[in-house]
């Protein structure tokens, strides 16, 4: 998806001038709106393929107009642009960031290494609940039962592969009733066999143009789509004053009763295809993160929603009077503007699925940066061919818009059921509204999206099981891989070892230090992992530098890059071992710097001088080497390391942290933001320096910490030069002996054959292969 030349949220003022508001908007059309601007193309003809016929008295046009004028008003307008769109994520929107608001308001994420020190974010802001019994009763309730918090995250998956699944099917329907269009200017045996070719042709050609990225393929979109909503906006207009100007009777609700009564069970059917006006809806609020809200709702209040309108009832006026299929005389731009609402859902599909890998719920696959200055724009090479060859093959095997559009409305309708019920939790457990304000949310536009999804479960046998299928693929992929990495989280947990026995370790126990930098990755945030362990018991030498890193997630859209790091010491100075923290946001692309090796050793240059500098601040008292030793109980200790470069006299941003075998800490501290922090320390050490007199002895021990500081930065950049190891655990799992079959079927060969057929954890790593030490790990689960 493409996004504002801004891109980094965190960096973009809060207020915008309104020129940057109409800038913002004008681009929404080509990145939102492109979906839901090409509905027109096959509402009608998905609508009256079968259910429904027309008769002479034009009530079942009218009644069909009168469905469409409604749902797009309930549902796109006031459900998404006048409430769900509130519900952002630090400016971002989706299934994903209703989850993370609700993670962060109530304890039922299932992530692993959570830490108390991630509410320091500055993105991890809370509201200040006010005092309301009910809603803090059903927070209770969520968090109490496990079964909740698994059945939540099962609710947002499924979303998620509604979304993968729209995918795949809107650019097969888009393109497709874009070609049919050719038949004004074919003949009918022309048109059979040439609309499937030239589809599979612009099909290929789309996809095949991903790789260049959405800002390089995408910069006509926005005036296509303009162009394209005056245009059928002017065509809807034109049908209305030509053929019927009274059509305008049929918005009233009136007619949509007439046509039930008279349509009965058929058009109750025919919902499955009135449902497709609304299709694109739902990438208003996925979108929401690269644009703003006022842009949005100001493009589609006043562009995209009266020209939808006007096109549709131009539709109507021109059926009540001929009573066949409509032709678009503008075939070209058609197929231009199904291109640009194909481009979108496909640039969220990458998205959504990088989404999910960064919550541990899809197996590793290969993401791209489009652009070096624009975030977020990403490509996945592996997702675009299975999406095309996919795509291909729908339109080839249903090779009509009916069947299409009833699979298409299914996946739509379960993606906006889905945000419906999210959006009642955020209600209450981030809103603080009344419970009864969030069921009347759920009932009023619930029962409505009910009953479009249950007209399109008819269609079962037509078309719409389709996204079920894909919908239950997915579905196990993602559980089966959520559900081993949560149990190889808890094994390693189990087994880790404690800081004594690392520091046990030395040349009385024929244990060698060698030059060099010695990386060690594990999903713990403390305790030494058993990897490592495994590792010394087979080679008995680690090396002289020993970082443990690791590369976690948290419940936040972004984390900014100067709080990215956390640092600490794991035992005294003098055993030089360190931990590495690195937090990256569900819509951050993961290490994606061109040098992790050499931006980690910056970061230890910059902590070891913060840290310096700070033991100065304190005049703390050392040893005869002038180490000051740090007993196992300080290994938590970390240090926020932002990017800037490192200035004399700023102290660290510190949490002190002793995390329980959970993972998981209650008493921190809150603060507002690292700056904060930093300003605070900075008064209080100042303050010292003008109320006492240095004295001798105190002189004697800054010397002591400066050459400490020379030495320990010597020793890091002779084991830079010395080289760099990467230590990774090489892993299998299998069941425990007694499992279940579904358990066995699950791990044993689910699970084994994703991980064999998936990135490996050194290539999303980017690690070089020459550096690479793997430590077999069985994983009993």
């Amino acid at each position: 998806m493409e996004e504002p030349a801004d891109g980094n949220r965190w960096d973009s003022p809060k207020k915008e001038s309104w020129k940057t508001t109409l800038l913002l908007a004008y681009q929404s059309l080509g990145v939102v709106y492109g979906d839901l601007s090409i509905s027109p193309l096959y509402v009608y003809k998905s609508t009256f393929a079968q259910d429904i016929q027309h008769s002479e008295t034009n009530e079942e046009i009218f009644g069909v107009l009168s469905f469409v004028f409604w749902t797009l008003t309930l549902l796109p307008l006031f459900k998404y642009v006048f409430i769900v769109l509130r519900a952002d994520d630090n400016g971002e929107g989706g299934t994903f960031a209703l989850y993370s608001l609700i993670c962060r308001h109530a304890k039922v994420s299932l992530l692993p290494n959570r830490q108390a020190s991630d509410e320091a974010l500055s993105m991890y802001k809370l509201e200040v609940p006010p005092q309301n019994r009910n809603s803090s009763r059903v927070k209770l309730l969520l968090e109490k039962h496990r079964s909740l918090h698994t059945a939540l995250l099962i609710l947002v998956l499924l979303g998620t592969c509604m979304v993968i699944g729209d995918g795949l099917l809107t650019p097969a329907i888009s393109v497709f009733s874009a070609v049919s269009g050719l038949e004004l200017y074919m003949s009918k045996g022309q048109h059979e066999y040439a609309v499937v070719p030239i589809t599979c042709f612009i099909l290929v050609c789309l996809f095949a143009l991903q790789h260049y990225g959405t800002h390089r393929v995408g910069f006509f979109f926005a005036p296509v789509v303009m162009v394209w909503l005056l245009c059928i906006s002017a065509l809807g207009l034109y049908n209305i004053f030509c053929w019927n100007p009274n059509v305008y009777r049929a918005l009233s609700p009136y007619y949509m009763f007439k046509f039930l009564r008279k349509t009965k069970i058929g058009g109750w059917m025919s919902l499955g295809g009135i449902l497709l006006c609304i299709t694109g809806s739902e990438a208003m609020f996925a979108d929401l993160g690269h644009f703003s809200y006022t842009a949005i709702q100001m493009a589609f209040t006043f562009l995209v929603y009266p020209a939808l309108i006007l096109a549709y009832m131009g539709q109507a006026a021109y059926l009540s009077v001929h009573h066949d299929n409509v032709g678009w005389p503008v075939v070209i731009l058609a197929i231009l503007a199904s291109v640009v609402g194909s481009q979108a859902i496909i640039s969220g599909t990458f998205s959504i699925i990088n989404q999910s890998q960064s919550l541990g719920c899809f197996p590793r696959v290969k993401v791209i940066h489009t652009s070096d200055k624009i975030h977020g724009q990403i490509y996945i090479p592996e997702i675009n061919w299975i999406l095309m060859i996919l795509c291909i093959a729908v339109t080839i095997g249903f090779r009509d818009t009916k069947h299409m559009g009833n699979a298409s409305g299914l996946a739509v309708m379960a993606m906006m059921l889905v945000t419906t019920c999210l959006m009642s939790l955020v209600i209450m457990v981030c809103w603080h509204k009344p419970p009864v304000v969030a069921l009347l949310f759920l009932l009023f536009f619930g029962s409505i999206e009910l009953v479009y999804f249950s007209a399109s479960l008819t269609k079962f046998a037509e078309g719409a099981w389709l996204p079920i299928l894909l919908a239950l693929f997915l579905m196990a992929i993602m559980l089966v891989w959520h559900y081993a990495t949560i149990k190889k989280y808890e094994f390693d947990l189990q087994n880790k070892v404690s800081l004594e026995w690392l520091l046990a370790l030395g040349p009385t126990l024929g244990i060698a230090r060698v030059p060099g930098i010695g990386v060690v990755f594990t999903d713990l945030t403390s305790g030494i992992p058993g990897n490592f362990c495994r590792f010394i018991t087979n080679l008995p030498a680690f090396h002289r530098v020993l970082v443990f890193v690791c590369v976690k997630s948290v419940p936040v859209p972004h984390v900014t890059p100067s709080e990215r790091y956390l640092m600490g010491r794991v035992g005294p100075a003098a055993h030089r071992s360190y931990r590495c923290i690195i937090r990256y946001g569900y819509r951050d692309v993961q290490l994606d710097a061109d040098s992790f090796e050499a931006e980690l050793v910056d970061k230890l240059v910059e902590f070891m001088k913060r840290h310096w500098v700070r033991a100065r601040g304190h005049n703390s008292s050392l040893d005869e080497d002038g180490l000051r030793s740090y007993s196992s109980t300080r290994e938590h200790r970390l240090t926020v390391v932002g990017t800037s470069p490192f200035t004399g006299g700023i102290p660290a941003h510190e949490i002190g942290e002793n995390l329980r075998p959970e993972s998981v800490s209650v008493s921190f501290p809150s603060i507002g933001s690292e700056k904060d922090a930093i300003e605070m320390d900075c008064v209080s050490i100042r303050g010292r320096k003008v109320r006492f007199a240095v004295e001798a002895e105190d002189e004697d021990t800054d010397a002591k910490k400066d050459l400490a500081l020379r030495e320990e930065l010597k020793d890091l950049m002779g084991a830079r030069e010395a080289g760099t190891a990467f230590m990774l655990g090489h892993s299998y799992v299998r069941a425990k002996q007694g499992s279940s079959l579904l358990k066995r079927l699950a791990v044993d060969v689910g699970y084994n054959f994703l991980w064999r057929n998936s990135r490996g954890p050194e290539v999303a790593l980017k690690v070089p292969p020459a550096s690479l030490l793997e430590v077999g790990m069985v994983y009993v689960v």
